[in-house]
C-alpha cells in the first residue's frame, strides 16, 4: 500500500509526488476523480463500489461539496492505476500506464456445456478445452469450471438444467461430510461421473454417495482409491426459460 504520510515511495509510478507541496482539500481533485470515472465509462456504484460504501460521500466529492482524504485518494489511485501526479497536480497521464499494462485481467471461470453422466475419466479433458463463455462472479471466481447438471437424484437441491460452480480438491482425506461433490471415478465403479452429497463410511478407505432427491433411495459405496478427480461444488446459477 502506497503511504501518504509524507512522500509517496512506490516503485509502482514513475514519479514520486511530495504531499508536502500537495493541497487534498482542493476541489480540483474531486472533479478529476469524475474525469477519470467518466474516462473509464464507470458509474458511481461500480467506480467506488470496491474502495469504500459511502458512495454518497464520493459524490460529493465529484461535486467539490466534500474534502477528500488521504486513505480515499491512496484506495482510489491504487484500484483505478491512476497516475498520483495528475490527480494532485493535473500534470502528466490520467493512468499510470505501466501499472494499466501490468495488471492481468480475469476474465472470469468458463462455462463448458457438456453432459456430466456421459463422460468417463479416460475422456475428461473438458477443462483443458475452450469453454463456450466465462462466467465473472467475484464469490464463485476461484471455482475451476461452471458445468449444467441434468436429471434428478440431485433435487431439489440442484434441478436439472442448472449450472453448478465447481473447485477441485486434491486432498482426498479432507472431505466436508454432507457436502455435494462432483466425482469422477476410473473403469472399477464402471466409469461413473456424477454430482452427490458425500458421506463418512466406517471403513475410512470407503467413502458414501448418497442422492438428494428422497425418491432415489441407497447409497452408493466406492473405494476412495477409485476417485481420480473431485470437485466440491460451491454453489449454483438457476436459469429461467423466457
Amino acid at each position: 500500500m502506497i503511504s501518504f504520510d509524507r512522500k509517496t515511495k512506490s516503485k509502482d509510478y514513475k514519479k514520486d509526488i511530495n504531499l508536502e507541496d500537495t493541497d487534498l482539500q482542493d476541489d480540483k481533485i474531486g472533479a478529476r476523480i469524475k474525469e477519470v470515472r467518466e474516462a473509464k465509462g464507470m458509474g458511481r456504484r461500480l467506480f467506488y463500489k470496491d474502495i469504500t460504501p459511502h458512495i454518497s460521500n464520493c459524490i460529493a466529492i465529484e461535486h467539490g461539496k466534500r474534502k477528500i482524504g488521504r486513505r480515499l485518494s491512496n484506495e482510489i489511485i491504487k484500484h483505478h492505476h491512476v497516475n498520483p501526479e495528475w490527480l494532485f497536480t493535473g500534470e502528466g497521464d490520467m493512468f499510470d500506464e505501466g501499472a494499466v499494462a501490468a495488471k492481468v485481467i480475469d476474465p472470469g471461470v468458463p462455462f463448458f456445456n457438456v453432459n456430466l453422466s456421459e463422460i468417463s475419466f479416460e475422456s475428461f479433458s473438458t477443462l483443458n478445452e475452450p469453454p463456450e463463455y466465462y462466467v465473472n462472479y467475484r464469490p464463485f471466481n476461484d471455482c475451476d469450471a461452471y458445468l449444467p447438471i441434468y436429471g434428478d437424484s440431485m433435487y431439489p437441491k440442484y434441478a436439472s438444467g442448472e449450472i453448478i460452480a465447481v473447485r477441485e480438491i486434491k486432498n482426498f482425506e479432507v472431505i466436508q461430510w454432507g457436502e455435494a461433490y462432483l466425482l469422477i471415478a476410473d473403469e472399477r465403479a464402471n466409469s461413473i461421473s456424477t454430482v452427490k452429497l458425500l458421506f463418512e463410511h466406517s471403513n475410512e478407505k470407503k467413502i458414501v454417495l448418497r442422492s438428494s432427491n428422497p425418491n432415489f433411495k441407497g447409497d452408493t459405496v466406492l473405494d476412495k482409491e477409485m476417485i481420480k478427480r473431485l470437485f466440491i461444488v460451491k454453489g449454483k446459477v438457476t436459469r429461467h426459460q423466457l
